[in-house]
């Protein structure tokens, strides 16, 4: 046998020496022979021809996991070069081969080396369910710093209780309805700051970092710093009932109870847009993390889109037969859930406004994690859901809180196998397998900060700040050029006019003068005319098609029938 590029075995092997080379003559001065636990030649030889099958067989695997992975980075499958005739053609898309090929290369090494790290989910074994996996079990399974992040607060005094995640994962906002705030740090479980305010507390948001949140109390919002002091606070925004913040166009919206919405500029303090919703009072509101848009879901069982710059919603889909009481974005952007009063959890692809799929549940809280997974709270039980391919939906893990806790909202943590529950007896976490981005990117969130990167990436934030009107369904429009629109039909009198103006140039026009018995006044006079009809003849041309256009069919007005006859009549199309 051989190995890949090695000699055979036998050619690092010497032959055996026949009879003659076996008598062996005395050794000469300075020379000794091998003792019994010295190595001799051949064994040397077999110890280095083992370490190169070694590296020879760790290659292979590296170069096979990086071919796996560059598969993934290839546009399609590569043109047949060997069907063309043109050697010019073919000699370009060889090029052209050849540098998709190291791009994909190229790309498959940078996620090797810049994402060493994988998700991984629950695996079941032969008839075990993911969902029936208990908690303990998965504790007990995990490394110690995993196994020191599911925890249970029981604060039955101030609830129920709201949460949210900094972008970076690294920090949570903790909100009780009767106006306990504080904020921790989960890397370390230390807490930074814990304050009353003596006010009912509707809802909390981090703003551009973990410096400044906003707090949706009884009458307005507040804005404080991590020290706990008020730093603004926001009348024009009236009672709020639920907040948002679009970070990277540094916009706080707010809904209040007369179901009016507002968009303010945290940078300027300018208020960018104040919209009346007509659908009445809601306090369901979340916003695309794709592009932006803001979605609200009504009591009528509507769900609305909406952007800074527009004074009527941009959609409006009628998802339920009742009450709308979740809505979730996935990070794609193109994926959304809804649940409703109906008892129904209804998937939509906003590419089309279509539904992908209905499952029988309810929900009061929903949330999409980094990778996909959908969490889902209903009284005092908390479900997951994962992809099963084509957007097919399926239970994934299941956690039951202890009987009377009502859950109020459900958070996956940024960058960890993390799911926050806030509840009416606290807050809890729990570990879900596989729903974090296992590799942070610096430039874009990074738990591990200091203060001199956190003061350039606010700097940076401000200077990339986008303006309100790059919001839209479809941001990879920005940028592009705007298809020319149709030209109006112009009318008769402007077509006269124009033609007008065209046989008077072709009158003014001067010929040259020519030999004697060519310029003759009647060939002057004839090619004048000719120059004029020509003139005409373009608009009369285009007058003619506009009359053989066939016109629209009108509408044909029924007479009304008697009522004996009106069940014979054509029903009208719904």
């Amino acid at each position: 046998m051989s190995l890949t590029g090695r000699p055979a075995f036998s050619s690092w092997v010497k032959p055996k020496p026949n009879s003659s080379e076996r008598r062996r003559l005395p050794p000469t001065f300075g020379e000794q022979l091998p003792s019994a636990g010295e190595p001799t030649a051949l064994s040397s030889t077999h110890e280095i021809m083992d370490k190169d099958r070694l590296v020879t067989a760790v290659e292979q695997e590296m170069s096979d996991e990086l071919n796996l992975k560059t598969r993934k980075y290839l546009r399609g499958d590569g043109a047949n070069l060997e069907t063309l005739r043109d050697k010019k053609l073919k000699g370009q898309l060889a090029v052209r081969e050849k540098l998709y090929g190291q791009s994909a290369k190229a790309a498959a090494k940078a996620e090797k080396w810049l994402m060493p790290t994988e998700e991984g989910y629950l695996e079941p074994e032969g008839l075990e369910k993911t969902w029936m996996v208990k908690q303990e079990s998965i504790i007990r399974e995990v490394d110690v710093i995993s196994s020191r992040k599911p925890f249970d607060m029981i604060l039955p005094e101030l609830g129920p209780y709201n949460l949210e995640y900094a972008s970076s994962g690294r920090y949570m906002l903790v909100g009780g309805r009767k106006g306990h705030l504080a904020m921790m740090d989960m890397m370390s479980m230390d807490l930074i700051k814990e304050f009353q305010v003596r006010e009912t507390v509707r809802d909390v948001v981090f703003l551009h970092n973990e410096q400044f949140f906003a707090v949706a109390q009884k009458k307005y919002p507040y804005i404080y710093n991590r020290h706990g002091t008020e730093i603004h606070c926001l009348v024009e925004h009236g009672a709020p009932l639920k907040l948002q913040f679009l970070d990277k166009h540094f916009l706080l919206a707010s809904v209040n109870k007369f179901a009016q919405l507002h968009y303010q500029d945290v940078s300027t303090g300018v208020i960018v847009a104040n919209y009346r919703t007509g659908l009445g009072r809601t306090d369901i509101m979340r916003v695309n993390p794709y592009n932006a848009v803001i979605g609200l879901g009504h009591a009528g069982g509507k769900v609305t889109m909406w952007k800074p710059t527009s004074v009527k919603p941009l959609v409006t889909m009628l998802c339920h037969h009742g009450p709308v009481t979740a809505v979730a974005f996935h990070s794609g952007g193109q994926l959304m859930a809804t649940a409703g009063m109906d008892r129904k959890i209804k998937l939509w692809d906003l590419r089309k406004f279509g539904v992908l799929n209905t499952y029988s549940g309810h929900a009061q809280t929903m949330d999409f994690s980094q990778k996909g997974l959908l969490a889902i709270g209903n009284g005092s039980q908390v479900q997951v859901w994962r992809d099963s391919g084509n957007q097919e939906y399926e239970k994934y893990m299941s956690h039951a809180m202890v009987k009377g806790y009502q859950v109020g909202k459900v958070s996956f943590r940024p960058y960890e196998d993390v799911l926050g529950i806030g509840h009416s007896m606290g807050i809890s976490s729990i570990l879900i397998p596989g729903s974090g981005e296992p590799n942070f990117d610096t430039w874009v969130a990074n738990p591990y900060e200091t203060t001199k990167q956190r003061r350039e990436k606010e700097v940076h934030a401000l200077l990339d700040k986008l303006q309100p009107e790059t919001i839209m369904l479809e941001p990879s429009k920005i940028g592009t050029v705007r298809p020319p629109r149709r030209k109006e039909r112009s009318t008769k009198k402007e077509i006269e006019e124009e033609m007008e103006t065209a046989v008077e140039a072709a009158k003014s026009i001067t010929f040259k003068k020519k030999t004697k018995g060519r310029n003759k006044p009647s060939k002057r006079a004839a090619k004048k005319e000719e120059e004029v009809f020509k003139a005409k003849r373009l608009f009369l041309e285009q007058q003619q098609m506009n009359n053989d256009r066939p016109l629209k069919k009108q509408r044909i007005v029924e007479a009304e029938l008697p009522k004996a006859l009106q069940r014979f009549s054509r029903k009208k199309a719904s």
